[in-house]
């Protein structure tokens, strides 16, 4: 009977698992939708022809009176966005570690999100500063609100299903940010026989991305379960005073503090190093590559849309055969092999001709491939270095160079256009992250590192 009793708690507590597990892939189909629809497609060729329709003769708007070349400012507005999420971020992310209650701060991070991108259904004529403010809140929450997303993995997943729990949650994304791009697509190609103009149908794209966010975002909100933290319950027994009597530090000064604290974890942060490394290189050519099409590669949009739909599409694939790699190479060695496949890719961008979109398809098919593995896998093999009781603090970290938030590649990107007026050089600097990135993670002895971090070592990691 006692032995019936195991059993059947133990199939609970799976059953409970894996509903969470379940609800926690739902908000990647949630914000998904904003990165592929908004961040990849749409806002930045939108946003750089509004910058352009405002710019003076020499092609130049002045925000606050500096002067930026208008097809550098949407790059250097999702550079901007990262320096609010690094005030943000840490001290969310230590909040959330201290109290437990993840729950509220992703509700309210995700709804700050989707309210931003739906008011961009007003972003029209002129008004490029609004749409860089929109910018700016919207990827700033989003980023919070994936750093609390991402520290529920060593929650809800043992270490032996992580890879395969992280893929699958990209490949909900995926599948989500292709379905509304199918949806966009025939708005946008057939907009006049929906009565309203090309500019007004690429706008309501950019608000439906908002709509849909909050209200897929309900699911994970209801399924997804707060924790009580070892410092909550320090707190409630009275052995905690000192703790709780700490005030909340200023977002550097935390960051600064998260910093010091992985400095008792050296081969933590040699991986987290690597990974903003190479994570900066994906993202900017994420969020820059429909610049890059439709500016020098002289692409009409729907070209834009249906390659990026293609990527959405063999991403979707992509990171769930990449999670069985891993299973039988080692997330380390996979991801080290997706690094080479984007560098050879974004190589061969530079080549691309014009006026070519077969080309820009075969390129946006090898994207695909190792776009949704590549993230997957790092943050499943994250999850193993992070020390017990810090999940949101570290993730908070790590999340600094996640889904377009990284700042480096984006003004690396912005200046090197600004500096030699060609997209070619802009797109070429990038590969630069690739190889640092894998010359970085290939020193780091994975194992070593989770058996520091207090955490189980997988057999095949």
């Amino acid at each position: 009977m006692g032995t019936d009793t195991v059993r059947t708690e133990a199939g609970d507590d799976a059953a409970g698992r894996r509903r969470e597990q379940r609800g926690w892939y739902f908000y990647d189909w949630a914000c998904s939708v904003y990165s592929t629809s908004v961040l990849t497609v749409f806002l930045g060729p939108y946003l750089t022809s509004v910058a352009e329709k405002a710019a003076d003769a020499d092609g130049f708007v002045h925000p606050l009176g500096i002067p930026v070349r208008a097809g550098s400012f949407f790059a250097y507005s999702v550079s901007l966005s990262v320096i609010v999420a690094v005030l943000v971020m840490p001290l969310v992310g230590a909040a959330a570690d201290r109290t437990g209650r993840k729950k509220p701060l992703l509700g309210a991070a995700a709804y700050v999100g989707a309210t931003a991108t739906t008011a961009m259904f007003f972003l029209g004529g002129d008004r490029y500063l609004l749409g860089g403010v929109l910018l700016i809140v919207a990827n700033a929450a989003q980023s919070v609100a994936m750093m609390l997303y991402n520290s529920y993995l060593p929650q809800i997943a043992p270490p032996e299903e992580r890879d395969a729990v992280s893929s699958r949650g990209w490949a909900f994304g995926y599948a989500s940010g292709s379905l509304m791009l199918i949806v966009n697509l025939v708005l946008y190609l057939a907009h006049d026989s929906f009565g309203v103009s090309e500019s007004t149908a690429v706008r309501i794209c950019l608000a439906s991305a908002g709509v849909w966010w909050g209200a897929f975002a309900l699911i994970p909100l209801r399924r997804l379960r707060d924790r009580r933290s070892a410092k909550d319950m320090a707190e409630a027994s009275g052995t905690g005073k000192e703790t709780a009597r700490k005030p909340t530090v200023p977002g550097f000064r935390q960051l600064a503090a998260t910093v010091r604290d992985m400095r008792r974890h050296p081969l933590t942060l040699a991986f987290l190093l690597a990974y903003l490394v190479y994570n900066d290189g994906i993202q900017t050519v994420i969020s820059q590559a429909s610049v890059y099409g439709s500016e020098e590669l002289g692409l009409e949009q729907s070209t834009l849309i249906v390659a990026v739909l293609l990527v959405q599409v063999l991403a979707v694939a992509g990171a769930l055969a990449m999670g069985r790699l891993a299973r039988i190479y080692g997330a380390k060695r996979t991801i080290l092999g997706s690094l080479v496949a984007w560098t050879v890719t974004l190589a061969a961008g530079y080549f691309l001709p014009a006026g070519a979109p077969v080309w820009f398809f075969v390129l946006a098919a090898g994207i695909g491939l190792v776009l949704g593995g590549s993230q997957a896998l790092s943050r499943s093999l994250f999850s193993h270095l992070v020390p017990p009781g810090k999940e949101a603090e570290y993730f908070a970290a790590y999340e600094m160079s996640d889904r377009g938030m990284s700042w480096l590649g984006p003004l690396l990107f912005g200046l090197t256009y600004q500096l030699t007026g060609s997209y070619r050089d802009a797109i070429i600097s990038l590969v630069a992250f690739f190889v640092i990135g894998f010359a970085l993670l290939a020193r780091v002895p994975v194992r070593r590192a989770i058996s520091d971090a207090g955490n189980p070592v997988p057999t095949t990691i």
